[in-house]
């Protein structure tokens, strides 16, 4: 099988090393990728956000896959455009990717399926969001309507920060708090079978203790050894099957992969949100663990034939993914700084180095070129084993500015997240 992987970050970067390694797979294509991805797959200079040109370039080099990783070609319609090629496409619809690209759309097609989440209110107007906000009362929930590169929600005890953030929103989503710690799960689906994959857990603060500004995910691990036994199956049962019958009786099926951010409130589950692919940093310590070829998963999805897969088989043991940012991240990003030591973590027993920020300068070094550069990703015997060896990789390299948690897991490994 021939695959063409969409994108250059972190989780293209995780996908393309695990379909390389699937001995389903013959050849691995990206576009346009980076210097990560070009060890695993041939590159190529493609815009990912036309549909037009990423269909030609499928058809030219008889892609049998197409995978489309970013948020942003989706709710583009990329995978419309490759669909219409006639090569089958893991991705959502343009139509079907709104569940991504509007909070609002997101909240009627779950109040539609009875799926539980947060209350919102959807503001247009300085006096609609004010409003919204004084009957929520803090902490104040903000999120952009629209995609923001993971950078749309606000939570915060400051009135005046979320006012600030809905401001300079064309409209927002307003929610009450949901208290408790927060779960990713994500769930392979056909548009009828939904095949969920072992949840995990991502950290979206800056620095360590969940301070400072929100980013797009500092770390991640799984499995979660803390998290209720029937988990899995409440949140299939109750939140991914009821959503993707209410896309399909809208005429909108929905095929790839879904995204459900939760909450494990006192109250029970409750979305925090829904995303149209697989999230990043949460991608690539999933995929470490995974058993079942990805390729099966992917090519039934886009297929239609995800029935005849089967429910995905895991790994045993753990895995955990270190993010390493660039100075300035989140509020900027500063690029051209060379990367040392990637070569030596990578020898590391376990550990993966997934480029997402990565160039090269002209002298063909490895230079920083994004927010998040890499992610350092371990697998041990539990999460003690993992653990050290990811933050091994991370002490192996180095480049100017770098910032990373040193707290990833840490509160799961010592036994002291409680539901």
């Amino acid at each position: 099988m021939k695959t063409l992987v969409i994108g250059t970050g972190g989780r293209e970067h995780a996908l393309a090393l695990a379909l390389s390694r699937d001995p389903q797979v013959t050849e691995v294509h990206a576009a346009p990728g980076n210097p990560g991805i070009a060890d695993v797959a041939t590159l190529h200079d493609v815009d990912p956000l036309d549909g037009d040109a990423v269909a030609a370039l499928a058809t030219s080099i008889g892609a049998d896959l197409v995978v489309v990783g970013p948020e942003a070609p989706l709710v583009a319609g990329v995978a419309d455009a490759v669909r219409d090629a006639g090569i089958a496409c893991f991705g959502p619809s343009r139509a079907a990717a709104q569940l991504e690209g509007s909070k609002a759309f997101a909240k009627q097609v779950m109040a539609a399926a009875e799926v539980p989440t947060a209350m919102a209110h959807v503001c247009e107007t300085a006096e609609e969001v004010a409003a919204a906000l004084d009957a929520f009362g803090p902490p104040y929930v903000v999120k952009d309507d629209a995609l923001a590169a993971g950078k749309g929600v606000v939570v915060t005890e400051d009135r005046q920060e979320a006012l600030d953030h809905a401001a300079g929103c064309d409209r927002v989503v307003i929610e009450e708090f949901l208290d408790g710690p927060e779960v990713s799960l994500f769930a392979i689906t056909d548009g009828e079978t939904v095949l969920p994959l072992q949840p995990a857990q991502d950290f979206k603060r800056a620095l360590d203790g969940d301070a400072g500004p929100d980013t797009g995910g500092m770390g991640a691990y799984t499995p979660l050894t803390w998290a209720p036994d029937d988990l899995v199956a409440d949140v299939t049962r109750r939140v991914l099957v009821p959503t993707v019958q209410e896309m399909a009786r809208r005429g909108t099926p929905f095929q790839g992969l879904l995204y459900a951010g939760l909450a494990l409130t006192s109250r029970g589950v409750r979305v925090v949100e829904f995303n149209a692919r697989f999230g990043d940093p949460e991608t690539q310590a999933i995929l470490a663990l995974l058993r079942t070829p990805l390729a099966s998963l992917l090519h039934g999805a886009a297929t239609g034939t995800l029935d005849a897969v089967g429910l995905p088989a895991w790994h045993d043991g753990t895995a955990v993914t270190v993010v390493m940012s660039s100075a300035g991240y989140p509020a900027s990003s500063r690029s051209g700084d060379v990367i040392l030591g990637v070569g030596a973590a990578n020898t590391i027993e376990g550990v993966d180095v997934i480029h997402a920020g990565t160039g090269l300068d002209a002298d063909g070094r490895l230079v920083t070129s994004g927010g998040r550069v890499l992610a350092v990703t371990a697998v041990g015997e539990d999460l003690e084993h993992a653990r050290d060896r990811a933050y091994a990789g991370v002490d192996a390299i180095s480049f100017d500015g770098a910032q990373f948690r040193a707290d990833i897991a840490l509160a799961a490994q010592r036994g002291e997240i409680e539901v």
